[in-house]
């Protein structure tokens, strides 16, 4: 009779343990897993950024970008726009003699890779201010390199239009970083490096079609002479 009653006794206390803590546990439980859907749902709704524009949005956003490119400060809009100049000067150059000249090619990815360092620099140079909104973190300062070991891992390839191509991957991570990463620049530095960042890749873009054109002809012509002086 004592064995029995004191078996009960235990199951009956195993019982109320197993009660009081079952609640304590789901309290713990479902801490985590409210912060896990808050990030969820963080995420989620920093997402309409791809939402499709209208016309009308679209307008008044081209025109705002207009009205914070004509804001900038002088020296920053014409010494952008000055910078731009070599890069489009090589494709212009050989589109008007029709031939296609790899020194001026390797020289505009030259050109381009001390551009992307210098971008990359840049972000040193925003983040290490003492007052500045930019942290000198790992993030920040980690994220300025990746431009000029992009640039100088361009400069290696023999192919110029390898090099142009990793040129170019380099400005889109350097584009990305100020503004999307770097929300605390100014509007008109934003579109400024919007429009240099386009011309730039669409230069190279132009550099490595003129040189697939302009060396099949060159190639075509070659062999015709040397049938012809056979």
């Amino acid at each position: 009779t004592f064995s029995s009653e004191g078996t009960t006794a235990w199951s009956s206390l195993a019982l109320r343990l197993q009660r009081d803590a079952h609640p304590l546990s789901t309290s713990l439980n479902l801490k985590p897993a409210s912060v896990y859907t808050t990030k969820l749902q963080a995420f989620h709704t920093s997402l309409p950024v791809f939402k499709k524009k209208t016309p009308a949005e679209s307008e008044a956003e081209s025109q705002k970008s207009l009205e914070s490119l004509k804001d900038s400060p002088k020296p920053a809009l014409y010494l952008s726009l000055g910078g731009l100049i070599p890069f489009v000067a090589v494709p212009l150059t050989m589109a008007v003699q029709g031939t296609y000249c790899p020194q001026l090619a390797f020289a505009q990815v030259a050109y381009g890779a001390a551009t992307a360092s210098f971008l990359g620099g840049m972000r040193w140079g925003f983040a290490l201010p003492e007052n500045s909104p930019a942290k000198p973190d790992w993030l920040n300062l980690a994220n300025g390199t990746v431009p000029p070991l992009l640039a100088c891992q361009a400069l290696l390839f023999k192919d110029v239009t390898q090099g142009a191509v990793m040129l170019m991957l380099a400005l889109g991570i350097a584009l990305h970083y100020d503004v999307s990463l770097l929300p605390t620049y100014p509007r008109w530095f934003k579109v400024l490096r919007v429009v240099g960042t386009t011309v730039m890749i669409l230069s190279l873009l132009a550099t490595v079609a003129l040189k697939a054109f302009l060396e099949g002809e060159q190639s075509d012509d070659r062999k015709i002479w040397q049938n012809t002086s056979k």
